[in-house]
């Protein structure tokens, strides 16, 4: 097994700072933070990081995971050249450079290259493509950071060269030890300034600092800053409260995180679970997001997860919608919480929502279909004597208002039951009217295909 080479440490210049999340970088991988399912022995990162085995890939996490300090080990590791861009403020020129030189050093037998592109989701497919052929032969080992799903915002071509690895957000275990290690640490940390934290003060930056590292460690260093304004060398719990103040959940309103966290609110209320929830609902809230958005999303669950079993939701979702454009925030947040429980609580009916898409489906396959003489008004006389009209039965005329076997579907077309009610709050008493109604025509007509969608 290679010996785990250490990454250097420039020398900062007289008078210069650098912030202690810089300081404490890792540079072997027995300093790296969390991410054992990627680095413990037998793990699929190990094996590069130990013994230099070189290939592409990409580093999908949130921030705070460790991707760049991965991509440095990686890199350190094989012996290779590091070259280090952003997405966000480089372009197709950089990358080009960075081609040249790989090809200088690949020429006078030098090392190879790792070419690593930060937020690489920022490029666009096309400069995404510029990239691509020296992946393939060999002059460039691409290594991207993304806290996007590649899925969704990388080419197809460069995923299939290039191994996904996804990374998690630390553990509040792990950032109180990443903590601890700082404040002992005299060469990097603060080991030299004397500073000590009492253990609840640790729990709460670490908690404060949701899965990311880097944010921790700016916690901390603020932290010990205060206690040293305030003449003491203790974190306290009361310091440690005085530096997270004003922090927020991770949240992305545009990114995975968002998506996965609407989608389990929203399967929490079909599910029946109002306190899951809830919970997601605050969770949200808590993340920034806009609760405008959260109120019309409720108002889809209401149709599309309860429906007719109880008709009631969709007037409390709008109700609630219409209290928080009125209260605004916190209070109209409240008017939401009430509209997510009773819904969660509610009974549930999916059969108006599969109904409608089978309906929708026939709709754009059967053509134009013309309307039945029978269903048609007539308000001249030469609609009358067209046959306008003729042969229509008026409910109201009818025993219970239902006029049993009169069509109206097109002639062209055969009778489909798309509605199916569910067992279950009022569509109980609706699927017995229906089935006495369907009875009544003598015939009944074939169920409409149905796909249910449980995404």
């Amino acid at each position: 097994m290679r010996q785990q080479p250490e990454l250097p440490i420039d020398a900062p210049a007289a008078g210069s700072y650098r912030p202690l999340a810089d300081r404490m970088r890792p540079r072997t991988l027995a300093e790296f933070a969390g991410q054992q399912h990627l680095l413990a022995p037998g793990k699929p990162l190990h094996r590069l990081l130990t013994e230099g085995v070189a290939h592409s890939m990409v580093l999908w996490g949130p921030p705070g995971s460790g991707k760049t300090t991965l991509a440095r080990l990686a890199a350190q590791a094989c012996e290779a050249r590091f070259i280090s861009l952003s997405a966000v403020v480089a372009g197709v020129r950089d990358i080009r450079q960075a081609v040249e030189e790989a090809r200088a050093s690949r020429a006078a037998g030098g090392p190879a290259t790792v070419l690593f592109l930060d937020e690489v989701h920022r490029f666009n497919k096309a400069q995404q493509d510029t990239f691509l052929p020296f992946v393939e032969d060999g002059t460039l080992v691409f290594i991207g950071a993304t806290t996007e799903n590649p899925s969704f915002e990388l080419n197809s071509a460069l995923l299939s060269r290039a191994r996904v690895y996804v990374l998690k957000a630390l553990t509040t275990a792990e950032l109180v030890a990443l903590a601890r290690r700082a404040l002992a640490d005299a060469e990097s940390g603060l080991g030299r300034s004397g500073v000590s934290a009492a253990a609840e003060a640790l729990a709460l930056i670490a908690d404060a600092a949701d899965g990311d590292a880097r944010r921790a460690l700016n916690l901390l260093e603020v932290a010990a800053d205060l206690a040293g304004a305030g003449g003491g060398t203790t974190i306290t719990l009361a310091i440690a409260q005085e530096a997270c103040a004003g922090g927020h959940r991770r949240f992305d309103k545009r990114g995975e995180l968002f998506y996965d966290q609407i989608s389990a609110l929203h399967k929490s209320v079909r599910d029946s679970d109002p306190d899951a929830a809830l919970y997601w609902l605050c969770r949200m809230l808590d993340g920034g997001c806009d609760p405008g958005f959260l109120a019309r999303r409720m108002v889809r669950m209401a149709s599309e997860d309860i429906g007719n079993a109880d008709p009631r939701a969709l007037t409390l979702a709008l109700a609630a919608w219409d209290g928080y454009d009125r209260l605004g925030s916190p209070e109209g947040e409240l008017a939401l919480a009430q509209a997510c429980v009773f819904m969660a609580c509610a009974p549930k009916s999916n059969a108006v929502y599969r109904a409608f898409g089978a309906a929708m489906e026939d709709a754009k396959s059967q053509g134009t279909l013309e309307v039945p003489l029978h269903l048609r008004n007539a308000p001249t006389r030469l609609m009358k004597d067209l046959g306008y009209g003729h042969g229509y039965r008026y409910a109201h005329d009818e025993p219970d208002a239902l006029a049993p076997g009169q069509r109206h579907f097109p002639d062209a077309m055969e009778a489909r039951n798309y509605y199916d009610p569910a067992p279950r709050g009022l569509e109980l008493k609706l699927r017995e009217m229906l089935a006495r109604m369907r009875a009544g025509t003598g015939t009944q007509a074939a169920p409409a295909r149905q796909e249910d969608d449980r995404a």
